[in-house]
């Protein structure tokens, strides 16, 4: 199975072929320029250097979200274009899934975290073990301090992952002291190649009905930001 794996959902652009016998070749551009520009030509680079065709390609992964709004709009757009153009397979991941793979040789927990700003964060929960990690808590939109004040019944220290943890870092140790850790910055982003692999190991999602996972804050806590933000503003 020849795989494409795409991932816009936030600055950094990653895009990846793989098969079964693993990553056969990478691309991920850490400058912040527009995806809707870039991704399409990065997508037909790889191919020609890994010596492949579009029709030779059997499924399409994409980093779902959460993430950047347009951004993951750009990748899921893409993605499903492909795949219904070329009749071949859809799977989606979630982002911070995939993000979280970077931590899985941790002992521990591992929390990928992307920044949603007025303090909050679209994060979850991740158990590592031998190399591999297991889902604990779904992808959610949470006040930062509300999600690390949640994670003091941990058992284990805490592997915060993401170029946007350093922000809500003291918010962590406050709450978890020194089983609260930061990734060093390789760990930071997503890798295209994992993504793909991931995606080998899903089933394919229908095309039509495909859409992004935004991930939005619960309805209740939203308004609460709203007259927050009025007060301040009054």
């Amino acid at each position: 199975m020849n795989v494409l794996a795409i991932d816009t959902s936030t600055n950094v652009l990653g895009v990846a072929v793989a098969n079964e016998q693993g990553i056969i070749g990478e691309q991920i551009t850490y400058t912040k320029r527009n995806h809707s520009v870039r991704a399409m030509p990065t997508v037909e680079a790889l191919l020609k250097e890994c010596g492949m065709k579009p029709a030779d390609l059997n499924r399409i992964v994409v980093a779902k979200g959460p993430g950047s709004y347009t951004g993951v709009r750009i990748g899921v757009t893409i993605a499903k274009s492909l795949a219904w153009s070329l009749g071949i397979e859809l799977v989606g991941i979630s982002s911070l899934e995939a993000l979280a793979l970077n931590g899985r040789y941790f002992n521990g927990y591992v929390c990928p975290v992307f920044d949603a700003r007025r303090g909050q964060l679209y994060t979850a929960l991740f158990k590592a073990e031998n190399g591999k990690i297991t889902r604990i808590q779904d992808d959610q939109n949470v006040l930062a301090k509300d999600f690390a004040d949640g994670l003091r019944r941990l058992d284990a220290p805490v592997l915060f992952v993401g170029s946007d943890a350093s922000i809500h870092e003291e918010t962590f140790k406050e709450a978890l002291g020194d089983r609260a850790l930061l990734a060093p910055e390789p760990l930071h982003h997503a890798r295209a190649g994992e993504l793909a692999m991931l995606g080998m190991q899903r089933p394919a999602e229908e095309i039509h009905s495909f859409v992004p996972n935004y991930v939005r804050l619960a309805e209740a806590e939203a308004k609460w930001l709203e007259a927050q933000e009025k007060q301040r503003e009054e």
